[in-house]
């Protein structure tokens, strides 16, 4: 027999002893006439020649077990599920912090952001927690601004508080999210503004959607857009200012004169994280994950369970 392979089943027999027979390292020395340094010493040498080879195994939570279960079933990779909070405010607070360490996972670098009351609550959350060591340089909205005056819709304020809060550059769009119709958007659209933020939509490697209901009374620009379509086609959620059902199919209607990226553009960005809410229903995320457009989910672990048991 070799040194070499001597000297490996030495190695070999002193790890036998202490991990696997619970010696301790005085007496496993005293066994073979040796230091209990030179004993910690081989203990050492075994793990660098791969003699030990140690393996730790974090618990599997209900969270991951659910995940895992989206990742077999739909175009989810991965995500952050958290527990309900003790009212929905609390809830989306829970929500918005699990987005931010979604972006921190992914390095997220240039973010396009969506709107509605979840990205609002964001904005509220980085308000109290910056982030200034945020991998992210910068952000851009995904839709054009509302007309109403509450803040979840006012994406270029949004955008503004949110790089401010992450310490990065910010890129507004200077357009409505619903002009007065068809031939308006034509001429937003063909306006040097509008090419400006469809550069940044097509730079972006991650985009924050918020996944929301469809409203029981849909608004009159939706009647507009869609006409009775969107009670046709059995409408069970909106993205942005899409609307889709629970077989995951995106309404589109010639009629419609929304300013928010193109589904194509969004579907080629890399990270694409659907955010629920508190009050988002399972009907709404069914169709959403059906649609197959997100990679990633921030949701509550309960509303992910509800899912899955049907």
């Amino acid at each position: 027999m070799n040194r070499s392979r001597e000297k490996l089943q030495k190695l070999a027999h002193v790890a036998q002893r202490y991990y696997l027979e619970d010696w301790n390292q005085s007496d496993i020395a005293k066994e073979l006439g040796v230091s209990r340094p030179l004993i910690s010493r081989m203990l050492r040498e075994a793990r660098e020649l791969g003699v030990v080879k140690i393996m730790v195994c974090p618990p599997v939570t209900d969270a991951d077990t659910l995940l895992e279960r989206l990742r077999r079933t739909t175009s989810i990779r991965d995500g952050v599920l958290v527990e309900d909070g003790a009212d929905d405010d609390a809830t989306n607070q829970r929500l918005s912090q699990g987005a931010v360490q979604l972006l921190w996972q992914l390095h997220s670098r240039r973010l396009g952001i969506g709107w509605g009351h979840l990205i609002g609550q964001l904005v509220t959350w980085l308000e109290e927690h910056p982030q200034l060591g945020s991998t992210v340089t910068d952000i851009c909205p995904l839709v054009g601004n509302a007309s109403i005056p509450a803040r979840n819709y006012q994406s270029n304020e949004n955008v503004r508080l949110i790089a401010q809060q992450l310490g990065a550059t910010p890129h507004f769009i200077y357009l409505p999210a619903l002009p007065e119709g068809l031939e308006e958007k034509q001429l937003l659209c063909s306006t040097e503004i509008y090419r400006q933020i469809q550069l940044e939509w097509s730079r972006i490697d991650t985009a924050l959607v918020n996944i929301g209901n469809y409203p029981s009374s849909p608004d009159f620009a939706s009647l507009v857009r869609y006409g009775s379509l969107l009670q046709e086609e059995h409408t069970c959620g909106r993205l942005l200012v899409y609307y889709f059902n629970p077989e995951g199919k995106v309404i589109q209607s010639d009629q419609d004169f929304a300013i928010q990226i193109p589904l194509e553009t969004l579907k080629g960005c890399p990270n694409r994280i659907g955010v629920c809410s508190a009050n988002t229903s399972v009907q709404a995320l069914r169709g959403a994950l059906a649609s197959g457009i997100f990679t990633h989910l921030v949701a509550r672990a309960g509303l992910v369970r509800s899912l899955l048991e049907e």
